[in-house]
């Protein structure tokens, strides 16, 4: 029997930009009972961040902690293919 899992979205998700570039920030329910942190790049890159935050707020100020000291281009990663 296959059980379906009902992914929920936190409405903190958006497209973030920065010293002109783009990363989208999902933010979304994970198995533990907390939201998951994943950030997208234009390439189709990801980070998902290993533990699960209390809130999908707590997870928003983490990514933009890590746009804001590590810099975007940390979370950008090359293109595929190559």
């Amino acid at each position: 029997m296959t059980e379906e899992y009902k992914l929920s979205m936190s409405p903190l998700c958006q497209t973030f930009e920065k010293d002109g570039k783009a990363v989208k920030i999902e933010i979304y329910n994970g198995d533990d009972g907390g939201w998951v942190l994943e950030i997208e790049d234009q390439f189709g890159n990801s980070t998902v961040w290993d533990d699960e935050f209390d809130t999908d707020q707590e997870a928003l100020e983490e990514a933009m902690n890590t746009i804001n000291t590590e810099g975007i281009d940390s979370l950008i990663g090359s293109p595929t293919g190559g």
